[in-house]
């Protein structure tokens, strides 16, 4: 059995027991409770039944350790359990970690997500020394949840409050509340047993916050007077600049007046252009006539030329029928003239054969004759001279053979030699290449950065920038306001050698974008950027009205380093406006190397700071507790960089030092091959040497070899034999002769007959080749003579293309820009017609009576007057610096502000108000249902009372914060009520303190309750006593009960609603 598992006992019940049968578990009670290394318990377990169920055992068993191990299941912290300040105090000594396992009853209505969890739901909490956690399963041991909020969502479902006496009455409390007799204990338990507490201090938190919210609120409506001060003096300001409204109307006259001057004048300046226009024009015809004149002789010469060419075309078919004709004839000479020399070799080798043949035949007679001497003279003597002859050319053999396998080896060495060479200069070559495209990738740099330096615009965006300014500039009146950009060519920057680069990174391509006015000029503005083909152009909408903006210090990063922000510079606040808002520039922080930027972005952290950039090319931040530092890509000073001959200047000398490294290669590879060619020619030295010493060594092979065959014969062979065999090979021999010459006298006949052809054929192939020699030379006359009409020909072009140059280049240019001239004119004659219309109308001029005085006045006469007039007006306005229009701008704006907070600020007192009624109602309430409460506990605990013939009474005073309880004991004659507990006996205490108790479970709600140590004060006939009502109340009452007592309570026999468990005795 394991250690604690308690044994159950059961008992036979008459069936008029109110509890015979069997209840079922109902939702929320305890099932099983398992202890791993918890307080005294290693490997604890123990099963619950569903109604009253008693834990018994000795002091030091582990009783009290269960209660507290379901207060920490069901989330109560380590203090509140009066047993170890925190949970980690909880884990078994000599052990690392605890775990506390609870089967919670989740059938029945009440069930808790029963599709999740079904009929069991497993709380496991788990204890570490350095960490807990909590998980929740299901009825098969899945994981459901393990949020702290999970667990309280269960334990709300189900109304456990661990906290509460009335659910779980530890050991300390239930000495406390028995023993106390003091009415403020007894008031505070009865308390928060209720939730009365509870409830009250959420009334009071609620009542100081409506307190609070009504000084904001009152606050908020005294700061409206400042601003009404201020509307009052802004209406007598309007008032004060009316009479500056009447200057500015006669100043609207003299405008349109203006306007419509401008047009009249641009109409006397086109009737001039349409002169001019008329005159150039009679300049085309006797151009065109000098045109025309060349073109005919063109078209002349271009006849003769197709003519000539035709003749020739005739000509040089003929040529290449004869060319073909000789090619024919040529292929029949040639196979004549190899088969003849075919022949004469045939001839010439049998004649050889033949010869060769003759000088066999004398060799072998003289053999004869030699074999016949040489036996005659064979003495022992010439044996020994022959053997040492033998000797003397095996030796020769062996010297030749080492000779030969030294030129092998120096062959071999050579031509590693060779290979090892050939990888050099490969490897020269490849270096020489990378120097090379090194060099022409930095020549492109420079030519890349003079180009820039001539242009600015041209830097941030190449060709498409500069194709869309230029489309930009051409429809300008169609745009509301000019766009602005790109917005790098208005920066200017402090520093620009050091920092250019680092403030490029850090703006980004924000530098390449345009910025607009609003949606019309954005849509216009996309539209010209994709006739320019410039895809993916940023845009940017921006109120240009909006002046610099000015932030404040305390919104800067709170450092000394330079921000991005202190080195821009720009005459268009626009542009400095959108680089804040859009690119952070003021939080963005440059510091001169990487460890000054470790420094700043990673350990002082300045408030506001977004990013650090460094000069050495880092960029680094600190976001979400993450330390981050990255490379910032591309080289070069910086497009922003006032000036690139430096830079250009570093790119030239990088370069030059290319092209020296390059050059410098060549020559080494020069140098190698130079080595590669010795080393080849003393390889082709040796192989050639290595050849003739083979041959060598052959031939002396041989020459040994015939030697010990005839010194062999010599010994073995007899002379008469030799000689015999001689004869016959002489007489084979001669009878081969005489057919080999019958053969050669028939090829010389055959040479003979193909010598005689090939003469035939060379004499008519040399009349051909003439012929074909005469035709080539007519068809090279005729040639000379259509170079000459080609000559011709582009002299009468050049004369074209002189007039037509002329045409082109000077009188038609002409024209178009004097028309280019008249269209801009007529352009802006309309745009100054349409300007002018919307200041007024054409018939409004028409019908002024100042027209007279418009037609003398030139424009500039009229803005002289103009400018005299508004120079009074401005003159008055000095005095009051803000335009009427935007005083009364402002006048309006402040007046709808006031209106709408007015409005806020009337809603927030009426929420206020209805909250505090809301309030009121809730704290009558309240007072009602603690008197209810207050009146159910005296009847409930005179009922309890009343079973064991005591009568009582429970005085709740709310205003002092006190309970009293009053006992009529049956046996006292005086009828006195006992006013103190204290003066009761022990038993009788205890009892009335039980019943107390049992009341304040009736009122209150929970699916299980414990008490630990309930009857420490009780003597035997008081312990009887209150176990059998204990029992009946819990019985009736439904819920499940866990009672802890180590004394006898033989007196309640087990059954199916009573499960008694007995804790083994403590280990020594």
């Amino acid at each position: 059995m394991e250690e604690g598992m308690g044994e159950s006992m059961t008992r036979v019940c008459p069936p008029n027991l109110r509890y015979e049968q069997q209840p079922q578990h109902t939702a929320g009670t305890i099932k099983k409770i398992r202890l791993e290394n918890f307080m005294c318990h290693e490997n604890f377990e123990m099963e619950f039944g569903n109604a009253v169920n008693f834990v018994l055992g000795q002091n030091g068993s582990g009783k009290s350790a269960i209660l507290t191990a379901l207060c920490v299941a069901f989330g109560s912290r380590a203090k509140k359990t009066d047993r170890a300040n925190h949970l980690k105090d909880l884990i078994k000594k000599g052990c690392s970690n605890a775990v506390i396992h609870v089967e919670i009853q989740n059938e029945g209505e009440d069930a808790f997500k029963p599709e999740i969890y079904g009929d069991v739901i497993i709380v496991e909490r788990r204890i570490s020394v350095s960490a807990n956690s909590i998980i929740l399963k299901d009825h098969q041991g899945k994981r459901v949840g393990h949020r702290i909020a999970d667990l309280r969502e269960m334990v709300e479902h189900f109304n456990i409050d661990v906290d509460n006496p009335c659910v779980i009455m530890s050991q300390d409390k239930s000495r406390e509340f028995l023993h106390s007799g003091n009415d403020k204990d007894k008031f505070k338990f009865f308390y928060k047993a209720t939730l009365l507490q509870q409830v009250n201090d959420l009334l009071e938190n609620i009542s100081k916050e409506i307190g609070v919210a009504h000084g904001i609120v009152k606050d908020l409506e005294g700061s409206i007077k400042p601003v009404e001060k201020e509307l009052k003096e802004l209406q007598d300001k309007i008032k004060a600049m009316e009479h500056i409204e009447q200057m500015s109307v006669d100043i609207q006259k003299l405008k349109k007046k203006l306007a419509w001057s401008w047009v009249y004048d641009v109409d006397k300046n086109l009737q001039a252009q349409s002169a001019k226009i008329d005159k150039l024009k009679s300049r085309i015809p006797a151009c065109q006539a000098k045109i025309d004149q060349q073109l005919n002789d063109i078209v002349r010469l271009k006849e003769g030329i197709s003519e000539k060419k035709d003749a020739i075309a005739i000509m040089m078919e003929e040529y290449t029928q004869l060319n073909q004709i000789i090619a024919d004839q040529n292929q029949p000479l040639s196979l004549v003239r190899k088969e003849a020399l075919e022949l004469e070799h045939d001839c010439n080798s049998k004649t050889s054969k033949v010869q060769k043949m003759l000088q066999r035949l004398k060799k072998l007679e003289q053999e004869v004759q030699d074999l016949h001497e040489q036996h005659v003279k064979n003495t022992q003597a010439e044996k020994s001279d022959l053997e040492e002859k033998l000797k003397g050319l095996q030796h020769e053999v062996h010297t030749a053979e080492l000779d030969w396998g030294r030129l092998k080896e120096e062959e071999t060495k050579l031509m590693n030699n060779i290979n090892l060479q050939n990888e050099e200069i490969k490897t020269i070559v490849y270096k020489i290449r990378g120097h090379e495209n090194n060099c022409n990738e930095i020549s492109k740099q420079i030519r890349e950065y003079e180009q820039k330096q001539g242009n600015k615009i041209r830097v941030f965006g190449g060709e498409r920038v500069m194709h869309l300014i230029y489309l930009v500039e051409k429809y300008h009146q169609r745009f509301k306001m000019p766009p602005i950009g790109p917005i790098g060519v208005h920066l200017n920057l402090l520093d620009a050698k050091k920092w250019a680069a680092t403030v490029e990174h850090a703006i980004g391509g924000l530098l390449n974008s345009f910025i607009v006015t609003d949606h019309k000029d954005f849509l216009l503005l996309k539209q010209l950027a994709k006739e320019a083909n410039y895809r993916n152009l940023q845009i940017i909408i921006y109120d240009f009205s909006i002046p610099r903006l000015k932030i404040p210090q305390h919104m800067l990063p709170e450092t000394n380093h330079p921000s991005t922000l202190s080195l821009l510079q720009s005459e268009n606040h626009t542009v400095i406006n959108v680089l804040v808002d859009l690119g952070n520039v003021e939080r963005q922080v440059l510091v001169k190397d990487y460890d000054t930027g470790k420094v700043v972005a990673f350990n002082q952290r300045p408030r506001n700071l977004k990013e650090i950039y460094t000069a050495d090319g880092k960029k680094m931040f600190y976001r979400g507790g993450v330390e981050t530092t990255l490379p910032l890509k591309g080289k070069g000073p910086g497009r922003l960089c006032s000036s690139f001959e430096d830079y250009i200047k570093d790119l030239r000398s990088k370069a030059s030092d290319e092209q020296n490294a390059a050059n410098e290669g060549k020559s080494r590879k020069r140098q190698a091959e130079i080595k590669l060619r010795e080393l080849e020619s003393n390889l082709t030295s040796v192989k050639r040497h290595c050849e003739n010493v083979g041959r060598s060594l052959s031939s002396k092979k041989l020459a040994l070899e015939e030697a010990m065959h005839q010194h062999a014969a010599e010994n073995s062979s007899i002379p008469s034999s030799s000689v015999e065999e001689l004869d016959v090979e002489i007489t084979e021999f001669k009878k081969k002769l005489e057919e080999e010459q019958i053969l050669l006298e028939a090829l010389r006949q055959r040479k003979d007959e193909a010598s005689g052809k090939a003469k035939d054929l060379k004499v008519k192939f040399d009349k051909l080749r003439g012929s074909a020699e005469d035709k080539f030379t007519v068809i090279e006359k005729a040639g000379n003579q259509c170079r000459k009409i080609e000559s011709e020909l582009e002299l009468a072009e050049q004369g074209k293309a002189h007039y037509e140059n002329l045409m082109e280049n000077k009188v038609l240019p002409a024209i178009k820009k004097a028309e280019e001239e008249y269209q801009e004119l007529t352009k802006m004659r309309e745009e100054y017609a349409k300007k002018a219309s919307i200041i007024c109308p054409e018939n409004e001029i028409n019908d002024c009576d100042s027209l007279e005085g418009c037609d003398m006045k030139t424009p500039d006469q009229i803005s002289a007057e103009l400018k005299d007039l508004s120079q009074k007006v401005e003159h008055e306005c000095r005095r009051h610096s803000e335009p009427i229009a935007d005083l009364r701008m402002l006048y309006e704006k402040k007046q709808r502000k006031i209106m709408k907070r007015q409005k806020v600020y009337k809603a927030l007192r009426q929420k206020l108000d209805a909250c505090q009624r809301a309030l009121e109602i809730r704290g009558k309430k309240f007072k009602s249902n603690a008197t209810r409460l207050k009146q159910q506990l005296s009847w409930k605990f005179n009922d309890h009372l009343r079973k064991k013939g005591i009568s009582g009474l429970i005085k709740v005073n709310y205003e002092e914060n006190t309970l009293s309880i009053e006992v009529q004991m049956p046996q006292d004659a005086s009828n006195r009520a006992v006013r103190d507990t204290r003066g009761l006996s022990g038993g009788e205490r205890s009892f009335s303190t039980l019943c107390f108790a049992l009341a304040l479970h009736e009122m209150s709600e929970s699916p299980f309750r414990a008490m630990d140590e309930f009857d420490v004060f009780m003597d035997a006939v008081s312990r009887k006593i209150s176990l059998e009502t204990l029992v009946d109340f819990c019985v009736a009452q439904g819920s499940q009960w866990l009672f802890i007592t180590p004394h006898d309570t033989s007196t309640v026999k087990p059954g199916p609603k009573v499960k008694k468990m007995q804790m083994l005795a403590p280990r020594s």
